[in-house]
């Protein structure tokens, strides 16, 4: 309940929200996983955050159906959201990284670009409120996922909050060329922009203890065991109920 709570005061939803969020959230991880042991991920992430926030009791106005556009995944009656699905990089769940925007526009090996016009390029993508992120760590039996709402403007998230400096080549034909654009370090967060992966944004996330308890709204666990295919679900739901 205090978590919920915390969560509460750091995202603006209602309790009554929260509760539901966690609760369906929950109930469609197990619900998945009855019919698939692959991990929960890209689309098949946005249609059940989509479906979450239908039960949670949230009108859903719009998805982008697996869309890469950059931007907003989700429009909702509580905001937009953007949909991210990742891996944690260690056991102990406190490190994620999340790939971002192209940023050719602004910013290539040809035209290294500068960081005011690189910021306003990134800020004026955000037409959306959240980022959606389900976080998962795949064990040999089971995997278990975290369901982290955290706003778009979070310090963590907002490339202001950083100095950036040209990332040099260390070796090669690159060898003290720049070859992109990187961050310091805020409570173990950075950014980092190469401009041969197509000058694409990626986001290193240090999950800090604030993050745990503010913004991660459900936590659920699956086992790697399928209990029904789709044909037993078609035999056990005949075609003349639907």
């Amino acid at each position: 309940m205090i978590k919920q709570l915390i969560c509460i005061m750091a995202l603006g939803l209602t309790q009554e929200l929260v509760q539901g969020l966690a609760s369906y959230f929950r109930k469609c991880v197990r619900g998945y996983h009855l019919l698939n042991g692959e991990p929960i991920k890209e689309s098949v992430w946005e249609a059940i955050n989509a479906q979450v926030l239908t039960y949670s009791g949230c009108t859903v106005y719009s998805q982008a159906s697996g869309s890469h556009s950059s931007g907003s995944d989700i429009s909702c009656s509580v905001g937009n959201f953007s949909n991210k699905s990742v891996k944690y990089e260690t056991l102990s769940h406190e490190h994620f990284n999340i790939s971002s925007y192209r940023l050719t526009s602004v910013c290539s090996a040809s035209l290294p670009g500068n960081i005011p016009d690189i910021i306003a390029e990134i800020n004026r993508r955000k037409n959306f409120q959240y980022y959606s992120i389900i976080a998962r760590d795949e064990r040999p039996d089971k995997i278990l996922y975290d369901w982290i709402i955290l706003p778009a403007d979070h310090p963590t998230m907002n490339p202001s909050s950083y100095i950036w400096v040209p990332l040099i080549g260390k070796r090669g034909k690159n060898k003290d060329i720049q070859i992109g654009w990187q961050t310091n370090k805020i409570n173990g967060s950075s950014m980092s922009i190469t401009f041969s992966m197509s000058s694409q944004l990626w986001i290193s996330i240090s999950v800090t203890d604030e993050m745990k308890q503010s913004y991660i709204i459900a936590s659920a666990e699956a086992k790697k065991q399928i209990v029904m295919d789709y044909v037993q679900l078609a035999e056990n739901h005949p075609e003349d109920v639907m």
